[in-house]
């Protein structure tokens, strides 16, 4: 970090030498052509009268430059604050290795009071490196920008470990019927119905008749994606 610094802190000066000479220069070349036009030296630049530091268009100039790396700097120093404390960033670096970690995952997985939990998140919140999704009564956690919307309804509903069960065993044959689909998983009737309301409320599976059968299917669109979204809620 001090090394950094230190970096920016010599292309700091370097920009600071450059845009005085140019300056140094751009007034010159002004006296110059002024005073071929006969204008009063006095009036153009005069050591006794004319202060460099002071002119418009040194200060207006040397803003314009220092502006950027000013913030770069502020923008590094703020990360860095973000990252002095050991447990945020075990809640971060917990986070990307476990995208959609229920609040309670955090806590309970790291050891965290919910009070000392609910700070950390909320400071990596306001600065833009998590977002949440909302899971029912439950924030599912995720790194910022990702993934996608769609993306991280999925991951919220591969969560659940019998839903997860379901699309793993439709990814299979992408298309089952419901009689089947519960004997598999070993799950009622009435409790099936109600896992598919819900797969089919976020548009990942669809349903169909076959007479008197109820098939359902994974939409393609999704189903291109599932197994590697699987991946990532599966890894060790």
């Amino acid at each position: 970090m001090r090394l950094t610094r230190a970096l920016v802190a010599c292309l700091l000066i370097l920009i600071i030498a450059l845009s005085f000479t140019a300056l140094i220069q751009r007034e010159k070349n002004f006296f110059s052509a002024a005073t071929s036009v006969g204008l009063p030296r006095l009036a153009i630049f005069d050591s006794d009268t004319y202060n460099l530091l002071t002119s418009p268009t040194f200060t207006q100039s040397l803003s314009t430059f220092l502006t950027p790396f000013a913030l770069d700097v502020n923008f590094a120093e703020r990360q860095a604050s973000l990252f002095n404390n050991s447990t945020r960033v075990e809640i971060y670096d917990f986070i990307i290795a476990n995208p959609g970690v229920q609040f309670r995952g955090i806590c309970n997985q790291l050891g965290l009071s919910i009070g000392l939990a609910e700070f950390h998140l909320g400071v990596l919140k306001k600065a833009g490196l998590i977002s949440f999704f909302r899971d029912g009564r439950y924030k599912r956690f995720f790194e910022s920008k990702r993934f996608s919307n769609k993306e991280m309804e999925i991951i919220s509903l591969l969560r659940h470990d019998t839903t997860r069960s379901i699309l793993k065993t439709m990814l299979e044959g992408k298309k089952i019927s419901h009689s089947e689909l519960a004997f598999q998983l070993s799950i009622t009737s009435q409790g099936l119905t109600w896992q598919m309301n819900r797969l089919k409320k976020s548009e990942v599976v669809r349903e169909s008749k076959e007479g008197m059968k109820v098939i359902y299917r994974l939409e393609d669109a999704h189903a291109l994606v599932l197994s590697e979204i699987i991946n990532v809620v599966e890894q060790p």
